[in-house]
């Protein structure tokens, strides 16, 4: 693993060793995928203000996040399909999370179950829900999450319209999978993946199947799956979830300050700064592109965790230069599981302190709370208190 220099190396070594189906259902974004694009370059036009003569000796990237301590101001980001682009990959990226020291975030549309993941590590979990239809099924899944020792639950409130992925519309992904020959033939070019996955029993939605009443398999699990978009969404829900929940709540889905001030309102104790990774509404500006402006009226009233476009460490310190105390990385770990299994993971964990390190070093600053506006090259910079 160690021939990985960054996370573009894992991206390109995934794209050889996994169906394109999969693998595009994870490099694409709706539509014409300008806002997935525009995360990226958001952060490339950001700027580092290089300072000299400053002592950067023992220079560490290690934080808390919602109160536990962090090696790395990150924490792995819920991914839906996960164990489709890579075999158990929930399992192997929860593993390596909990080796390196970050927490990990697992989707209600995993494929490996809660319990599958929590049985192979002890680490830090947090739990990924959207508002369903279904409250009875939610309502046990707090109850599994709750045996689970999950420390947090990340409500998705962005998903209840589903996103126009044109890719794997022509990709001919679908639920239940269609066993078209194009397909059969996507699959059988990527013989590790094969051998991969006739190694595993997990093959479907751990989370749900055998969960929610009638789902018993994958093509009943698409039925019930489609009709749980709750449209008629209202703060009082998050409220009452908060309530039912008990414990810590991030809302993800925040791009816009007055919504950010309303999530707050109704009980949630961090925001992850996020448009689905320009999965969902193509057109929406970058997630840290909006970072200030949310920053400025909810900083220190919650933790803010900026998702989207996080692709080196050099963006994690721009995103706690602008006000989030971490981020959600999602793509990343995929490149990393795709590319290498568990190693992989760890390998891009190892990128990203190595790098967020170096950049500290360059900007003069040997602590995340040290980071901040100064670090960013402005014509009229800002000054720092450490200077």
């Amino acid at each position: 693993m160690q021939a990985l220099q960054c996370v573009e190396d894992a991206r390109r070594q995934a794209r050889r060793r996994v169906p394109k189906m999969f693998y595009d259902f994870v490099d694409s974004g709706s539509w014409t995928g300008s806002t997935y694009a525009d995360n990226e370059a958001a952060f490339a036009a950001l700027k580092f203000r290089q300072r000299i003569g400053k002592n950067v000796d023992r220079v560490t990237s290690a934080t808390t996040i919602l109160g536990d301590e962090a090696a790395l101001p990150l924490a792995v980001a819920p991914t839906g399909l996960a164990g489709f682009v890579w075999p158990d990959a929930e399992i192997l990226g929860a593993r390596a999370a909990h080796r390196f020291g970050v927490p990990y975030s697992l989707s209600i549309g995993s494929v490996c179950s809660l319990e599958e993941v929590r049985k192979h590590t002890d680490g830090p979990l947090w739990m990924q829900v959207s508002l369903l239809k279904d409250t009875d099924f939610l309502q046990n899944l707090l109850r599994r999450a709750k045996d689970a020792c999950c420390e947090a639950l990340i409500l998705t409130m962005d998903y209840h319209v589903a996103g126009r992925r044109h890719c794997d519309a022509r990709n001919g992904l679908a639920l239940p999978p269609r066993r078209s020959p194009r397909q059969m033939l996507d699959l059988l070019s990527s013989p590790g993946w094969c051998l991969a996955m006739l190694r595993t029993s997990n093959r479907g939605f751990g989370n749900v199947i055998g969960h929610a009443k009638g789902v018993t398999d994958l093509a009943s699990f698409a039925k019930w799956h489609a009709d749980q978009f709750v449209l008629d969404i209202d703060w009082d829900q998050v409220k009452r979830l908060k309530e039912a929940w008990g414990g810590c709540l991030i809302v993800k889905g925040v791009l816009d300050a007055e919504d950010a001030l309303l999530a707050i309102d109704a009980g949630a104790d961090a925001l992850s700064i996020s448009n689905q990774g320009g999965r969902q509404l193509d057109g929406a500006p970058a997630a840290v592109q909006v970072l200030p402006s949310i920053a400025d009226v909810a900083g220190g009233k919650a933790e803010l965790l900026l998702d989207g476009g996080v692709r080196s460490g050099q963006d994690i310190v721009r995103a706690c230069a602008l006000g989030a105390s971490g981020v959600l990385a999602g793509r990343a770990w995929l490149y990393g599981v795709a590319a290498g299994g568990e190693d992989g993971v760890y390998r891009v964990l190892q990128i990203l302190r190595e790098e967020m390190r170096s950049t500290m070093a360059f900007c003069g600053v040997r602590k995340v709370s040290e980071i901040g506006p100064h670090v960013l090259y402005s014509p009229t910079p800002a000054r720092s208190k450490y200077a």
